[in-house]
């Protein structure tokens, strides 16, 4: 245990406090996201166009798997395709609430992708590249969290929750391409 000199007493930022109750336009964004809410916004807009891309591939794949394990393997990447879309509705509504603009632009949407649009025919293909871009989306979520630390608690604990389920579809993907 520390000596008892070297203990500083929590205490809050007061200045901080009071600049809260100023420029009420700026929503839930107060002073004390700093110079970084750009930056959060820019990522944030990333990881959507991220999500979105994916959702168009896990759909292709759902509607044109085919073979004998297809069926049940499909109806897995609807789910995917459900849940990601869940995952570019929290961020978009995020990046709003940030005060920034989802982008939804459909001709830069590869460009800001993390993750590849897939146009395999083979089932094996499309599982190993659905698990691809899980595991991209792993480790961008993963540094993405990182990058915030304590500069936008919401923000990260958001992606922590979206993290958990890339990991789940992840895991899920291996086990189909291994059957």
């Amino acid at each position: 245990m520390p000596p008892e000199s070297d203990h500083q007493p929590l205490k809050l930022d007061q200045a901080a406090i009071e600049a809260a109750a100023k420029n009420l336009d700026e929503g839930a964004v107060t002073p004390g996201y700093g110079p970084w809410r750009d930056d959060v916004v820019r990522l944030l807009n990333d990881a959507l166009a991220t999500e979105l891309v994916c959702i168009l591939r896990y759909k292709r794949h759902y509607f044109t798997a085919h073979g004998l394990a297809s069926p049940a393997i499909a109806d897995e990447f609807m789910v995917h395709a459900t849940e990601e879309t869940a995952h570019a509705d929290k961020i978009a509504e995020r990046i709003v609430q940030l005060g920034g603009e989802p982008d939804f632009n459909p001709q830069t949407l590869m460009q800001r992708s993390h993750a590849d649009y897939d146009e395999s025919d083979d089932l094996q293909a499309m599982v190993r590249a659905n698990l691809v871009a899980e595991r991209i989306a792993v480790e961008t979520y993963r540094q993405m969290i990182g990058l915030l630390g304590d500069k936008d608690p919401t923000t990260r604990r958001m992606l922590e929750e979206i993290l958990t389920d890339e990991e789940e579809h992840a895991d899920e993907l291996k086990d189909w391409l291994q059957k």
